[in-house]
This record gives structure tokens, sequence and C-alpha cells, in this order.
């Protein structure tokens, strides 16, 4: 990776994802990435451009469209001692590969008491926002963090893109990596910290005293942006960035609750039997004296995503709703 100790490069969260994959392939020979119109087209998103000319067709491998067929050989690689990168282009087309994912590389090493791992590496957009309608606008992340064997990752940052593929690639059980498609845009600073990414633990992201946000992915910008609307209320904000959807750090976002005593789940996706609920219900179990307000949350409106723009903005959580409930949340327990 380019950065240096002490350096920062500004970059797009896609091109944070290019070099991460561009470091690995370079540094370690038994990685190669196989998906969808990945080589020649440079993938759906502009990840892979360019890797195709460096590397060639053995490492960046165009896959018909068949999910369950290049997943599976992915699967097949990895039993075999490779280190494959499976790109799916949005989530939802991942349902077509479900029995590959959850009965065969999440179950394997377990079935096999060990001696099978299957260290594959799956990327894949997810979330919505860019009006792509109900079909392409799915946020997933918590069914298959429901799945034992397979680990959930969801970098929002720049250093998390360029570092937590890395860092992936030190596990030998299946790691999924969401990346929300309204971030591939968005720009920043790659720092060395992206060297240090780790998938184990959840970030504080911004310091505060009267409430916890915590959330994960392309809502860690609307809880930031959150949080400063609400300092100008006097309110002060806490930002937790879970990061890791399975296993859950709970550590972190407890130990942020027992210091603010409120705490308010930010989830894009729906609110039945998700995110937002395992990890409201473990402040419950583990931090309820803790609390001076019941925990809140905001979640998608249970609904397929509307293509119509408005329609589409009513059914996510929105920076506004986080101020006001937030906001709430504080006066009501002073």
């Amino acid at each position: 990776m380019s950065a240096l100790p002490g350096t920062v490069h500004t970059m797009t969260y896609r091109e944070a994802l290019r070099q991460g994959l561009r470091s690995v392939l370079l540094t370690q020979p038994d990685v190669f990435v196989i998906g969808e119109d990945i080589g020649k087209y440079g993938g759906c998103f502009a990840v892979t451009k360019g890797l195709l000319e460096e590397f060639g067709e053995q490492r960046i491998r165009d896959a018909p469209l068949s999910e369950s067929a290049f997943v599976g050989a992915g699967i097949g690689a990895a039993l075999a001692g490779m280190r494959p990168v499976v790109e799916i282009m949005t989530v939802n087309f991942s349902l077509l590969a479900l029995d590959q994912i959850l009965n065969t590389a999440a179950t394997l090493s377990h079935m096999s008491g060990g001696q099978c791992a299957v260290p594959l590496i799956i990327r894949m957009a997810t979330g919505a926002g860019r009006q792509v309608a109900a079909q392409h606008s799915h946020s997933l992340e918590g069914w298959y963090s429901h799945i034992p064997g397979l680990r959930i990752v969801t970098p929002a940052t720049i250093d998390d893109a360029a570092g937590m593929l890395r860092a992936a690639l030190a596990f030998r059980d299946p790691v999924i990596i969401f990346e929300h498609m309204n971030l591939y845009n968005l720009q920043g600073e790659l720092t060395a910290e992206a060297e240090r990414a780790d998938i184990e633990r959840a970030a504080v992201r911004r310091a505060g005293r009267d409430i916890s946000l915590i959330t994960y992915g392309a809502s860690l910008y609307k809880c930031l942006a959150a949080a400063e609307r609400l300092s100008a209320r006097g309110v002060d904000a806490e930002v937790i960035d879970l990061r890791v959807l399975r296993p859950l750090d709970e550590q972190t976002f407890l130990a942020s609750v027992r210091k603010t005593h409120r705490a308010l789940i930010v989830d894009e996706g729906w609110r039945s039997v998700g995110v937002a609920a395992e990890v409201g219900m473990r402040i419950m179990e583990q931090a309820f004296y803790e609390l001076d307000a019941p925990v809140e949350r905001i979640c998608g409106v249970e609904v397929p995503i509307p293509y119509a723009k408005h329609m589409e903005e009513a059914a996510l959580p929105q920076i506004e709703q986080i101020v006001s409930l937030a906001a709430s949340m504080v006066k009501h327990a002073g």
C-alpha cells in the first residue's frame, strides 16, 4: 500500500478499494479476482479498472453470468489453496449463490472438523439511495450476519476500504465485504492507518458524552453530520462505526453506552429482525441498568425501496430524523 507513515493521499473510496486489491495482488501470488465484467469492462463500479492490463487474465478472471458458478469456482479454488476474491455486482445477485455461500462455504470447515478451510473473500455492493429501484437496493447484511461460519465486514472509510481486504486474507474462513454503493465516489484521505485496518473491532468515529449513535456503512456519515447538528444544540453525541457485523464487537458499543447512558441505532436495513434489533437487544441484556432512556432505532421503512427519489429518501434514515430523535432522548432523559 502506498501510504507511508506520516503521509496522506486523497482518493475516492472506489480508488481505495482498487488500491487494496492491487496491493494484495502484488504481494500474494495465490490471490486472484473473479466475477462478472471485472476485466475489460473494469467492474460495474470501476473498482477493478486497469487491473486486467496489469495482472493478466490468470489473475483477473471475467466469469460468465452465473453467480452460483463463479462463487462455486471460488470455493473450489480456496479449498485447493488459492486466495480468491469474488466480486458480485450487487447484493441482490448474491441470492443466486446462496446455496454456495450458506450451505458450502460457511459450513465446510465445521463439517470437516477444521480440515477443510475456505479462505474465500466475497465483495459486493449493497444499500439504497441511487434510484436503482427495489431489485437493486437491498441491505441484506443482516441476513448474512445471521450465519455462523461467515465473517461480515462493512468498510465505510477510505482507510478501511483499502485495508480491510488485506486483513481478510489472515482468516481461513469466508469473509464477505459489503461496500455501500453510495460510498464509491466518497473522497477522503488514505493514511498509514490503512495498514493497521482490522476486521475484528468497531471504531469510535466521534467521541461524545450524551448519547451513542451506533451505525455502519454509509449511515456513518449521516450520523456524523447529525452529531455536528446536535452539537449546535448542546448535545454531545458519540458515533460508533460497527465495521464488523459478524462477529459483533459488542465491547466497544457497550462501553460507549455505559458512558453516555443513551443509545440510538441507525440501520438502513429493514427494522424487523435486523442488525439494529440485535445491537439493541445486546444493550438491553448487558447494559440495561446503565440506561437513562429507552434504546431507540431508526431503520429503513419496511417496503421494497421505491424508485422515485422523494419516496426513496422517505424510505431511508435521514439526518433530520437522527437529530430530532437524539435530541428528544437527551431532553427527556435529562
